[in-house]
């Protein structure tokens, strides 16, 4: 078992009764925001809010469903129209969310798209993980995102079923925080997203969230 570094966190989700909420993104154009998806914008509002970071940091983008109000869109569209236009296509592709990043805040160090079968949110944090285990990488920046899946998949739906964003950097080496995490698939705080969230919550601050 391997130990590291969660030297910084970031997290956004909507308030309480309103989970079509998303972040205002007032720091980007207002031609670029507008086309964007629940999930784009808080991913994009949380790798904000963790900046700065190195200019050879890469991210790792973590998602269980991604854009799949957006594929619904596009769903909608091969049955009503026969067709899908470009402009729709583009925002529903597996890396739209990371990629949007990258250009709203001008990052070149490259990312992946990680989508871990069933659920599994360990899998998704040790693809961030490796990099610095293996001795190729100072840093890394993970970053979990989901958005609110469209009433229209009714039973097929997750029980958990609230929009969550956050950002980590992950280090070799302690930084402001220095919490220690075990990278292994067995440590509990790797259950599930809400559970490592919440697990940075207490271990950051000493009180229970």
């Amino acid at each position: 078992m391997k130990s590291l570094y969660i030297s910084r966190f970031t997290s956004w989700a909507p308030g309480p009764g309103s989970p079509n909420d998303s972040p205002g993104l007032e720091f980007t154009a207002p031609l670029f925001r507008r086309r964007l998806s629940q999930l784009s914008r808080m991913t994009i509002q949380v790798i904000h809010d963790l900046l700065p970071i190195k200019e050879d940091t890469k991210i790792v983008f973590v998602s269980f469903r991604g854009e799949i109000a957006q594929q619904l869109k596009i769903n909608r569209m091969l049955i009503e129209d026969g067709d899908i236009t470009p402009a729709a296509f583009s925002l529903s592709v597996f890396n739209t969310p990371p990629a949007l990043a990258a250009i709203a805040l001008n990052l070149t160090a490259g990312y992946s798209a990680v989508y871990p079968a069933e659920d599994r949110f360990d899998t998704g944090f040790l693809a961030a993980a490796a990099p610095i285990l293996a001795g190729d990488a100072e840093e890394t920046v993970l970053v979990y995102a989901d958005e609110l899946v469209p009433e229209e998949y009714g039973d097929l739906r997750p029980a958990h079923n609230e929009p969550l964003a956050f950002a980590a950097l992950l280090s070799r080496t302690p930084g402001e925080i220095a919490l220690s995490v075990a990278a292994d698939a067995g440590s509990p705080a790797l259950g599930s997203p809400r559970t490592f969230l919440k697990y940075l919550h207490t271990a950051s601050t000493g009180i229970p969230r």
